[in-house]
């Protein structure tokens, strides 16, 4: 049982277009409970591929996800995924996750649709289904660095993917870590020189505490000599990267953190 074709056109769906593919109304409704099912498996791995900044894979999703947008008539959605097939094409991650609610919310009005018009009752609701990006700002990325241009760097690249906090110095981190409990915290990004407790400071801690296994640690540092790389290697850190680096450094060095995260905690 289906509306009258009417309420589709007065919410904006291009049927007509739609029917130079599908031929007739029947068709296109015996094929539309497909377009649903075609959400349901897209959109959690477009979640996926958007939290580990995978833009080839987010690409390639996002593509199919306007096709079949297009097929059915469903233009905003399918122009908003075209826009976020292009930038993620380009690699531009910052896009992608500053206007990724826009396309949910392209996605959830042609899901809310097609649920209408099919007038679908069933207890499978795929709009619950679609994972809610705020999963991924339970995990903490702590960077801890005395340059509030370093800071305020990563921040802006991972603040829509991740709850990023910052300390200035050793001191302040330590703090941090000691009243976060709750194993939040993913990675870490440690600078060396600070003032007061400085990152040789913290990588004591950490020993001493056995904490490597909680927080994993990556250090980002100017001092790149090899005293300094001999020095930070003593303790059981991911990765170093040096300064000045740029963005996909960064992302790099996070997800290769974050990994280490995801490995110890599947094998406790």
């Amino acid at each position: 049982m289906v509306k009258d074709v009417s309420f589709l056109k007065e919410h904006g769906v291009d049927v007509d277009k739609s029917l130079e593919l599908f031929g007739d109304m029947a068709t296109y409704n015996a094929t539309l409970p497909e377009f649903l099912n075609g959400i349901k498996t897209k959109m959690p791995q477009l979640e996926e591929y958007k939290a580990k900044a995978d833009m080839a894979n987010y690409a390639i999703i996002v593509h199919s996800l306007k096709s079949d947008a297009k097929y059915f008539g469903f233009m905003p959605l399918a122009d908003c995924a075209y826009q976020h097939e292009l930038e993620s094409k380009a690699n531009h991650a910052d896009y992608i996750y500053q206007h990724y609610d826009e396309l949910l919310d392209k996605v959830r009005n042609a899901v809310s649709i097609v649920q209408e018009y099919l007038e679908d009752t069933s207890d499978d609701n795929i709009l619950e289904l679609t994972p809610n990006q705020d999963n991924n700002l339970k995990q903490k990325i702590l960077i801890v660095d005395d340059s509030a241009v370093i800071t305020s760097f990563v921040k802006k690249i991972f603040s829509n993917q991740y709850d990023v906090i910052t300390a200035d110095d050793g001191k302040e981190a330590l703090k941090i870590i000691e009243e976060t409990t709750d194993g939040s915290i993913a990675a870490m990004l440690l600078d060396i020189m600070m003032p007061n407790v400085n990152g040789f400071g913290v990588l004591e801690y950490f020993k001493n505490h056995n904490l490597f296994t909680i927080i994993p640690v990556s250090i980002i540092t100017g001092a790149y000599t090899k005293e300094v790389i001999d020095m930070v290697f003593q303790y059981d850190i991911v990765d170093l990267l040096a300064k000045p680096f740029n963005e996909q450094n960064v992302k790099n060095v996070i997800e290769k953190t974050i990994q280490r995260k995801e490995l110890l905690g599947s094998q406790q």
